[in-house]
């Protein structure tokens, strides 16, 4: 009798199920006050309307303050959070955090950070490094206890220290620095210097009663 050869099936492994993707969170606060007093919160607000009031009539400006800034997609760690920022090309709007990689990839190219008594050389040299790493243009750095500023500007790669910011110009903003007055004065591209929304707000109350009186001596 021959013998019948019966070939089995080879067995197979088991493909185990593909794990969804981990959803990356990316927070929109690091549980970190906005400033540690009015004084370092007064210079935070002045510089952030202020630019927001000198590109109102830019849409691709945007202006924030106190902002995560996320740079590397898929790492929430790598972040900071700048006292004021300023992106050129980016649409003003609502955001909870800056996203790079949603944000055409462009960085801040401006950004300012106001000194506090709880601020540590280590962590602002931190900062430096960050800016540095990520793309920022211009870094400004200001303590208001000691009036004291400090600026760096990107070249060749790296954020060069700024020997000189007497009457220095910002060659992305257009704003001029006088910290030779105290406190420090920052002039708009058409001489105006940065004021408060109070004292803008007094001054608008002064042109609204100079016209009144016009119209009435009329």
């Amino acid at each position: 009798m021959t013998p019948v050869t019966v070939s089995l099936p080879t067995p197979t492994t088991p493909t185990a199920p593909t794990a969804p993707p981990i959803a990356v969170e990316y927070p929109d606060s690091d549980g970190q006050p906005m400033a540690e007093n009015t004084l370092q919160f007064e210079w935070i607000t002045l510089i952030k309307e202020n630019l927001d009031w000198l590109f109102a009539a830019d849409p691709q400006v945007f202006v924030a303050g106190d902002l995560l800034w996320y740079p590397v997609e898929g790492n929430p760690k790598i972040r900071q959070a700048p006292d004021a920022l300023v992106v050129f090309g980016r649409p003003k709007g609502y955001r909870g955090s800056y996203r790079q990689w949603q944000e055409d990839h462009l960085p801040p190219q401006v950004v300012f950070e106001i000194l506090s008594p709880g601020n540590r050389p280590g962590e602002m040299s931190r900062k430096l490094l960050f800016y540095q790493q990520y793309g920022v243009e211009e870094y400004y750095l200001y303590d208001p206890d000691s009036n004291s500023l400090e600026g760096w500007i990107r070249q060749e790669g790296i954020l060069d220290w700024i020997e000189t910011v007497q009457d220095w110009v910002s060659p992305r903003l257009g704003i001029r620095f006088d910290p030779s007055a105290d406190p420090l004065v920052i002039y708009r591209p058409d001489g105006e210097s940065f004021v408060s929304y109070g004292e803008r707000s007094r001054q608008a109350e002064q042109e609204r009663q100079r016209a009144e009186q016009e119209s009435q001596r009329a």
